[in-house]
């Protein structure tokens, strides 16, 4: 098989994906890299040719890769996931309106431009937590007290998209990460952003019947395979707070296994192709078998320089 990753500077040294590149080299099929912030693309040609069974992307939210991942489905190539489920997420405006639309435990949502616009709110609605729409690994996410904390050193800043608010949740400190690898669904927790003195240890939990069934129901709203969920426990039930494509997976038993054998599975299936289907059926089994080899040992365009 032969698949094209297409994977944020970023992320170049990140065990996700390059540990999962690595070992579908290693079962014999044939990865290509493509380095969207910094290679020269023939993006028509390159697309055009459909010479990948499946495109990847591992991007920041607001980097080029998602652009090169929707020109493939949008000529009917495969993709991991579905390009246009990214798109729902990678919008965190969007996507708290299409979660809140079918009935997901996500707080109430504003948006705007600029922080300061917050401050019509009233006082009851603070403490807010705002972070930039597109964000991504936790960056620029800010807890703001009151009105007037929205200006001034420590505010939200906004880089020239939009900025989200939320209500805070009260909650423990402790952040409930759960992972989807195909149908398969693992929690972790770890410490807050928000609360980095907490020192929660970070580990994998038991995930209950409620949790898992809202993580469930985000993938097949979304139309996600591979992604992972942040739940807060607060005083009235679980709340989601972000909702990720492709995250880490860490602290996921045999995790570069397990995403290896669940991103060939969906490639082989046709797993997001164009929107045609999250291949959401093809569980990955808990110990899978590596694939037989089936091309030529690992290929990086523009790789490690």
């Amino acid at each position: 098989m032969r698949l094209c990753f297409l994977v944020e500077e970023q992320y170049r040294y990140d065990g996700m994906p390059r540990d999962v590149i690595r070992q579908l080299g290693a079962w014999g099929h044939q990865v290509d890299v493509m380095w969207p912030g910094r290679s020269l693309i023939p993006i028509s040609e390159s697309v055009r040719a459909g010479s990948h069974d499946a495109w990847v992307l591992k991007t920041v939210s607001g980097g080029p890769g998602l652009t090169l991942l929707e020109a493939a489905a949008a000529v009917g190539l495969t993709t991991v996931n579905d390009a246009r489920a990214i798109r729902g997420v990678r919008d965190k405006a969007l996507a708290a309106v299409i979660a809140r639309t079918h009935g997901l435990p996500v707080p109430v949502t504003y948006a705007a431009a600029r922080a300061e616009e917050f401050a019509q709110l009233p006082e009851s609605a603070f403490p807010l937590v705002v972070k930039p729409a597109d964000g991504s690994s936790g960056r620029a996410v800010r807890l703001v007290e009151s009105p007037g904390r929205l200006t001034g050193p420590g505010a939200p800043e906004n880089a020239g998209g939009l900025l989200i608010a939320q209500p805070y949740v009260p909650n423990s400190g402790t952040d409930l990460k759960v992972y989807c690898v195909a149908g398969e669904l693992y929690a972790t927790e770890r410490c807050s952003p928000l609360h980095p003195g907490a020192g929660v240890p970070e580990r994998q939990v038991p995930l209950t019947a409620e949790v898992a069934g809202i993580a469930a129901e985000i993938g097949a709203v979304f139309g996600l395979d591979l992604y992972g969920v942040d739940v807060l426990l607060g005083p009235d039930g679980p709340v989601v707070v972000d909702i990720n494509d492709f995250p880490s997976f860490r602290q996921v038993p045999d995790a570069v296994a397990r995403v290896s054998a669940a991103v060939l599975r969906l490639a082989g299936g046709g797993g997001g192709n164009g929107g045609n289907g999250t291949g959401r059926d093809r569980r990955v089994p808990a110990a899978a078998a590596p694939p037989a080899p089936e091309t030529v040992p690992l290929a990086a365009i523009g790789g490690d320089r």
